[in-house]
């Protein structure tokens, strides 16, 4: 076996004091040099344990084999057909955990594994920059398929049946398409003309889009069943945030991290001449340790806050953000306070004057420090509190990134079909509902996780979909 750099090439980003100040894409990309280079550690395993890894089973090897010679068209057609999203999942997709953690580089022998998440957003990027015409649509096959959402789940389903020739039509309940792409993650880690363009390629296949149609409200899944659909997959996601019920989150200045995100990634209030309030300056706490606690947190640094402090209440280990997103927001001044747990948020109040607008405005956080216990049956420290251990941060506004919940909308005017106790839609192994001919994927049953797992429920459910309309 030939040697290998231990280190897998560095992606190009802007620097922390500059980033810090703009919404504009953080990590720059690969150049072809780079890109050349860092394919050339790939030993292209007969086995694929990386293709194993990713949850839309993309062939890895193939696609970087393709690379090496040069042929970035034909990489991006290998990685086509397992994805519908390259150019996305090239940038959030968690590969670390995924198909660069089977990396043989990595298991075997303890060196860097393949950069395959920048490999693949390289082969992306190139490919649209360089595109001259339309993708070809597919023979139609006769079978009429409605999506409900717009978000990874929903764009991957429809990508992969309009493939197979189904007529398919996206139900969007916002104005843009793109679901969490668009309203969840900042412009500075997912440029939002990336998600357009991304949509467009699914236009090009014959996939159509409506937005502003709330399913449950402008049109429910039985009428949609009415008007000719053969099949109903269910990828509206999880968008009911969950809050902690402490003391003080009514108060002005408390936010949820996705209407936080929402304001300023789809309303486009990060614009200097955007007119849709949100918090600008002041200090800032974010509660919780995930990625959109790091996208909040740098959103809020971006927007003109002083200073931002993200509170976990587990130890920088237990984080479950990327470990890149957490340095990149160490890298740009974002103070950690962990094994940090809120108990209260505090309101101004002038007893003096009742008309101070100030009034009912947030002024300080509340906190105990924590410890960790014993790990649990997986391996999971819980924490507890320390007695006595109190003590405030003065703060303007405190935004809650501790999860969020399927809206139980669409459950609430479909019959027959069953959620569990956590509002998430019951599917079977294929993604198929307690419903007849109606199936899920995504946030919409899993609660919150991330977008490739969601792309991989989207892809299985268009599987049985086909299947099953195809044997009709």
């Amino acid at each position: 076996m030939a040697a290998r750099e231990p280190k897998k090439h560095e992606m190009p980003v802007q620097k922390p004091e500059v980033r810090a100040h703009n919404f504009e894409e953080v990590a720059l990309g690969y150049t072809a040099e780079i890109a050349a280079a860092e394919a050339q550690r790939c030993l292209g395993c007969k086995n694929r344990p990386c293709t194993q890894g990713c949850p839309v089973n993309i062939d890895i090897p193939e696609f970087i084999s393709h690379l090496k010679n040069g042929d970035v068209e034909g990489a991006y057609d290998v990685i086509t057909k397992s994805s519908s999203l390259p150019a996305v999942c090239g940038r959030v997709c968690p590969q670390e955990n995924q198909c660069e953690k089977e990396c043989t580089l990595k298991v075997k022998l303890g060196i860097d594994p393949v950069g395959i998440g920048r490999l693949e957003r390289f082969v992306a990027d190139t490919h649209r920059q360089n595109k001259t015409g339309a993708a070809a649509r597919p023979q139609p096959n006769g079978h009429k398929v409605a999506v409900i959402g717009s978000g990874p789940s929903g764009l991957t389903c429809a990508g992969d049946l309009a493939k197979n020739g189904c007529a398919v039509t996206v139900f969007e309940a916002l104005h843009t398409a793109g679901g969490v792409l668009v309203y969840g993650i900042p412009e500075f880690r997912l440029p939002k003309s990336i998600v357009a363009d991304e949509v467009e390629t699914l236009k090009e296949l014959g996939v159509e889009i409506m937005t502003d149609v709330v399913i449950g409200r402008t049109l429910t899944v039985d009428e949609l069943f009415e008007q000719g659909y053969e099949a109903v997959f269910i990828g509206s996601g999880a968008g009911l945030p969950n809050f902690m019920n402490i003391p003080g989150e009514s108060l002005s200045g408390v936010y949820s991290a996705n209407e936080f995100l929402t304001r300023s990634n789809l309303m486009k209030a990060y614009r200097s001449d955007s007119h849709t309030p949100i918090m600008k300056g002041g200090n800032v706490a974010v509660v919780g340790g995930g990625n959109v606690a790091m996208d909040a947190a740098r959103t809020a640094l971006r927007l003109g806050a002083d200073k931002v402090y993200i509170i976990y209440r587990r130890s920088m280990e237990e984080m479950p953000a990327r470990k890149e997103e957490v340095e990149h927001a160490e890298e740009e001044g974002i103070d950690f306070r962990v094994l940090c747990n809120p108990v209260e948020i505090l309101g101004y109040k002038n007893e003096n004057d009742p008309r101070d607008p100030k009034n009912g405005t947030v002024r300080a956080i509340r906190c105990i420090r924590t410890e960790l216990g014993e790990p649990d049956e997986r391996g999971r420290r819980s924490p507890h509190d320390v007695e006595g251990s109190e003590f405030e941060l003065d703060v303007d506004t405190v935004i809650m990134a501790i999860g969020t919940s399927p809206n139980p909308l669409i459950k609430s005017t479909t019959d027959g079909l069953e959620v569990n106790r956590r509002g998430g839609i019951i599917v079977n192994e294929c993604g198929l509902t307690t419903r007849e001919n109606v199936y899920a994927g995504g946030d919409a049953v899993t609660g919150a996780a991330t977008v490739i797992s969601a792309m991989g429920a989207g892809k299985t459910a268009a599987k049985a979909i086909h299947e099953a309309l195809s044997s009709r």
